[in-house]
């Protein structure tokens, strides 16, 4: 990172903290002493939890919903599947709604972040496509990782001109009515830590700009856990939740290592104590790859992941001081 960027980086933070100030103040008025239990999150299945369990799309929502979540994250490509396939969207998205659920995101990998002209052309309409898929099952949001530019070969971007390209992908999906969230991806080569995409977010100059940070790859790529509490929680939609082991290299770490929450070495109390602080009333979205996990059955999986994730919820709100 040049200095630059660096001094950038600062900046964009210091703008960010204003609004985190204003949310943590709230918090504090409310409830008996500060001591509110008003961490009003709901709690979402990533499908790419029961990736390994090979099921379809409608399977998905009806396991989220029998498990007990109150939204799912599916990735676009099964959504794509599906209408391919001949299923109408409109009707999943009521049998979504039947079932109580929302889509509170949506995971796909346009190529908008790329240098090559015709590539990021291209990438935009991947992700127009995606985003109107999403519009389609009710969803207001989806990710935005850094696809295309995230391998040790790819060059390193100037954050200048990755937030110009967000903002692209922001005015695009404006249109449609859904929000790109610009996407922590620690080993990536670009946006692989925290400020970078909170710098993204800021210099894109976009009223709908979010980050979506997840504990694994915030992590992973070297950033500390206490640079959520200079981000304001309404600039937070959704956090992917997961946990990770300490018992070898943070860089040798991959998806695949990923555990239930409160099984690895995250410091999740102080994360979710971190998120209430700020105002954050978005989905907590579980978010593993783990191979092991998929040999088990599929809604003991989600079943577990759900309990777990409440239950360190539930002892970050008890471990608040008074």
């Amino acid at each position: 990172m040049n200095r630059r960027d660096a001094l950038a980086i600062g900046g964009g933070i210091a703008a960010s903290l204003c609004g985190a100030n204003d949310a943590v103040t709230a918090g504090n008025d409310a409830g008996t002493h500060g001591r509110s239990r008003d961490f009003a999150v709901r709690y979402c299945l990533n499908t790419g939890t029961i990736l390994g369990h090979e099921l379809s799309l409608a399977e998905q929502i009806d396991l989220a919903a029998k498990a007990g979540y109150d939204g799912i994250e599916p990735w676009t490509r099964d959504i794509r599947k599906y209408k391919d396939e001949g299923g109408s969207l409109r009707d999943l998205g009521k049998r979504i709604g039947d079932h109580g659920l929302r889509v509170e995101s949506a995971i796909g990998f346009a190529r908008w972040i790329v240098d090559d002209e015709d590539e990021r052309r291209n990438g935009l309409e991947d992700a127009r496509r995606d985003m109107e898929l999403v519009a389609a099952l009710g969803g207001t949001r989806i990710a935005a990782p850094p696809a295309g530019a995230s391998g040790q070969d790819s060059p390193k971007l100037d954050l200048f001109v990755i937030a110009e390209r967000y903002r692209a992908l922001l005015d695009t999906g404006q249109k449609i009515g859904v929000t790109p969230q610009v996407e922590v991806w620690g080993p990536s080569k670009n946006l692989s830590r925290l400020g970078e995409a909170v710098f993204v977010a800021v210099e894109s100059g976009h009223p709908d700009a979010c980050v979506l940070p997840d504990v694994y790859h915030i992590y992973r790529g070297g950033s500390g856990f206490a640079g959520l509490g200079v981000i304001s929680g309404t600039a937070l939609h959704c956090f992917h939740v997961n946990d990770y082991p300490t018992d070898r290299p943070r860089e040798t770490l991959n998806d695949a290592d990923r555990v239930y929450p409160g099984d690895g070495n995250a410091p999740l109390t102080e994360i979710l104590q971190t998120l209430r602080r700020t105002g954050f009333q978005g989905a907590l979205s579980l978010e593993l790859f783990n191979r092991d996990y998929w040999k088990r059955p599929a809604e003991e999986v989600a079943r577990t992941g759900l309990a777990k994730m409440k239950s360190a919820v539930a002892h970050a709100v008890d471990a608040s001081p008074v």
